[in-house]
């Protein structure tokens, strides 16, 4: 009998927040950004549930409208080696940009992190959409968006690559013979190609699952593309049901296309729940969640996907302004929705800023609602399982606490782990080394 299928659930560790107000809340921790404890904290909560992951986002351009959370945070790799020292099984994933680093070193950070945490490692692959990141790397200017993702395609290609320099069983360590390697299992990628020249090999092994697992956050026609041909899961910010319904039918379709198990492949949106013992308790958890946007904040958060686009050149009571091909080179996916959702509800300024800075209240109830809306997405393929990001200081706590055991006790998600490594956790297979040189392994190839 087929294993039943269950849900996948990543905790997003944001510090003081997604937004420009959450660090203003009464019981929030005003330095969580930067604050080990914090950290260590979100992590424990995250395992003690059974999630499968945290994730730590990035970007790498900031200016003095920025969020507080992007002005001051630790750098994904540096605090997920930290805390892969304090957790056990939860995979440790990471946003690192292709844009704006070398596979070379990419590789070996990434692969660095796997044997640290013994095979927990993902990786989330970002374009970089802010154009002023150029200016922090000494570039001329930022690579146009269509550019981005062929600079991506050839980064992973290189880094999977780099990957597979040493074969698993390359390490003969025999202090007898003097022999610490097998020769022939040390392979140079000798790669050069549009982009990237890249010789290799790297200068660390294989881990315990192989490589690392690969997310994505493609919405764009390029970045969906992108995603359904090169990652294991994919996260997405949908706006209702019926968008994450077909974004999830689509990326399946595409992933089909590229000649991929689609049921390998993850689709995970990213949902802000507020959750309360009642529905007293609900409704002030979200009037508190409310009161932390400003429509101030909100205009600026609005224009992040534009390339920080200054609204306030608008009149918030008007009609949302026609922006032309505005957010086309940024973030292409979520400005093309912004666009498209206000044309379609003929809104004001003001009602798509804070539409878009509001919790969804889908996602905002008692313990067995919210189950219920997760249940509904997860059975009538909208979703393979979420990213919770946490609007409130103590969000995530109320949501392992009081709705992964009603998720739990409907079969729905695990009650504990079944394995102790990323790969494990989303029942993907250790990739075959593709240079793989011993009969058993070549055999394993072939098969």
């Amino acid at each position: 009998m087929s294993k039943q299928r269950q849900l996948k659930f990543g905790a997003m560790v944001h510090g003081v927040g997604h937004g420009w107000g959450e660090w203003r809340h009464p019981n929030a921790q005003t330095d969580a950004s930067v604050n080990f404890g914090f950290y260590k904290q979100q992590a424990h909560l995250a395992e003690a549930a059974k999630f499968d992951f945290v994730f730590i986002a990035d970007s790498l351009h900031i200016h003095e409208k920025s969020s507080p959370h992007y002005l001051n945070r630790f750098e994904p790799l540096t605090i997920l080696s930290a805390l892969a020292a304090v957790t056990e099984n939860i995979g440790l994933v990471a946003t690192v940009t292709v844009s704006y680093t070398e596979p070379f070193q990419v590789a070996r950070q990434f692969a660095s992190l796997d044997h640290i945490s013994g095979g927990r490692a993902g990786w989330n692959v970002v374009t970089s959409w802010l154009s002023g990141t150029a200016d922090n790397f000494g570039k001329a200017e930022h690579p146009p968006h269509p550019v981005r993702y062929r600079i991506a395609k050839e980064h992973v290609a290189v880094v999977k690559g780099l990957w597979d320099s040493w074969e698993d069983d390359a390490f003969a360590r025999n202090k007898q013979t003097g022999e610490f390697f097998t020769p022939g299992k040390l392979h140079a990628l000798n790669h050069k190609g549009e982009f990237f020249s890249v010789k290799g090999p790297l200068n660390i092994s294989r881990s315990k699952q192989g490589q690392p697992v690969i997310f994505q956050a493609g919405t764009s026609e390029d970045g969906r593309n992108f995603a359904a041909e090169n990652s294991d899961a994919i996260f997405v910010g949908a706006e209702s049901f019926e968008e994450a319904q077909a974004y999830y039918q689509d990326l399946k379709k595409r992933a089909k296309g590229f000649g991929r198990d689609a049921d390998q492949l993850s689709i995970l949106p990213g949902i802000r729940p507020i959750v309360g013992r009642d529905q007293a308790e609900v409704d002030s958890r979200y009037q508190q969640a409310v009161e932390l946007v400003s429509i101030e904040d909100a205009i600026v958060a609005l224009g992040r996907p534009f390339n920080d686009y200054d609204f306030t050149v608008h009149d918030l009571d008007a009609p949302f302004p026609d922006l032309g091909d505005l957010g086309a080179n940024s973030h292409k996916g979520s400005s093309d929705r912004i666009k498209q959702l206000a044309k379609e509800k003929n809104l004001t300024l003001r009602d798509v800023a804070l539409y878009f800075s509001r919790p969804r209240r889908e996602f905002v109830g008692t313990p067995e609602q919210v189950a219920d809306a997760i249940q509904h997405w997860f059975e009538t393929g909208a979703a393979d399982g979420f990213i919770i990001n946490s609007v409130l200081p103590d969000g995530l706590q109320y949501f392992t606490e009081l709705v992964v055991p009603v998720l739990q006790q409907r079969g729905l998600f695990r009650s504990d782990y079944s394995g102790s490594t990323l790969r494990e956790h989303f029942a993907l297979d250790v990739p075959v080394n593709r240079n793989a040189t011993s009969a058993e392994s070549v055999e394993e190839a072939v098969a």
